[in-house]
């Protein structure tokens, strides 16, 4: 599909067709980026999104054990470790 740029100030912007916005799920913001002199418009993402699935999913593993319980104490935490 061709768009004309629209004049928007000093800049210029192009009008996303509705169906396009549903298809490819854009909300409110979209990210910006250039590759291969295209530019690529994609769906913004909040920071870390995903992080609290993945961090629930991580602790039902059956092989899990805490670091700290399954190493010995060394030098330092014996001389110089203070809480």
């Amino acid at each position: 599909m061709k768009t004309e740029l629209v004049r928007i100030g000093n800049s210029r912007g192009v009008r996303i067709p509705k169906p396009f916005i549903e298809q490819c799920r854009l909300g409110g913001t979209v990210e910006l980026r250039v590759a291969n002199d295209c530019l690529i418009i994609s769906p913004g993402h909040q920071p870390r999104q995903g992080w609290d699935d993945a961090f629930r999913a991580s602790s039902h593993a059956a092989h899990d054990e805490l670091m700290l319980e399954t190493t010995e104490p060394n030098e330092f935490d014996h001389k110089e470790w203070r809480w």
